[in-house]
């Protein structure tokens, strides 16, 4: 089966419809993946539906699938989401790939005391973008049926503001709760996931007056590029997701 893609008109298709996928998506599966008429495929609309077809004509800047049939995923509960620190390199990107490819619901990029990398202005708009273009990718990757939601980025005050709305998740070397003995109480859940240097002290005080819970992923001091993977994988075992 060819590869998958990404068109918003999926999400009215029913079985026996024609679906017509244009612009960046239609030139790659056209120019790159040298699609031809006959080829079966998944299109999805990275809000829960992915269909299976048949691609009956090709264009330069198009082609059309005939729908085969409709899969169609409820979003899962509780959400899980990730608060990465900005980092240095492309530690960061690294992170928000692989938690997508992990089952992530969403990605909040966090400007933590320690983060070496500054988002100011223009950069800022700049690198959401980016973000957006990797969850993108890395959910075509992964043929998941959902891309997940980036929100703004966050600095630890508004961070904490969200409180109401996640039970939050802070991921500390130094704790003594193992992140596997979690237990959910159905709220969504943001893992907070510092930069190299590691949250600071004043980070966790005010986590921790905010109702934070903190929690480990073992002995071993893990980069921040791994850590929210790790987590996201414990979490989709503890919660029954695998």
């Amino acid at each position: 089966m060819a590869h998958f893609y990404l068109s918003d008109e999926v999400s009215v298709a029913n079985v026996g419809d024609v679906v017509a996928v244009t612009g960046s998506e239609a030139h790659h599966a056209v120019t790159v993946g040298r699609l031809s008429v006959g080829e079966r495929m998944r299109v999805g609309d990275g809000n829960g539906v992915i269909l299976h077809g048949t691609v009956t004509t090709v264009g330069a800047d198009r082609f059309d699938v005939r729908v085969e049939s409709v899969h169609r995923d409820e979003p899962l509960m509780p959400a899980i989401w990730l608060a990465q620190a900005l980092a240095k390199g492309d530690r960061d990107e690294l992170a928000i790939q692989a938690a997508t490819e992990l089952g992530v619901d969403g990605i909040i990029p966090w400007a933590a005391s320690r983060s070496i990398v500054k988002w100011d202005g223009a950069k800022a708009r700049k690198q959401e973008a980016r973000w957006a273009s990797i969850l993108r990718e890395a959910s075509k990757q992964s043929v998941r049926s959902r891309v997940p939601a980036l929100r703004p980025l966050a600095t630890t005050s508004r961070l904490i503001e969200l409180r109401e709305d996640f039970r939050f998740l802070v991921l500390d070397p130094e704790s003594s709760v193992p992140l596997v003995e979690f237990s959910s109480d159905c709220r969504d859940l943001l893992v907070v996931v510092g930069p190299e240097g590691g949250i600071s002290p004043e980070e966790l005080s005010r986590f921790d007056a905010a109702g934070a819970s903190r929690v480990s992923l073992g002995p071993a001091i893990l980069r921040t590029s791994t850590a929210g993977p790790a987590a996201i994988t414990v979490l989709n075992v503890v919660l029954g997701r695998w």
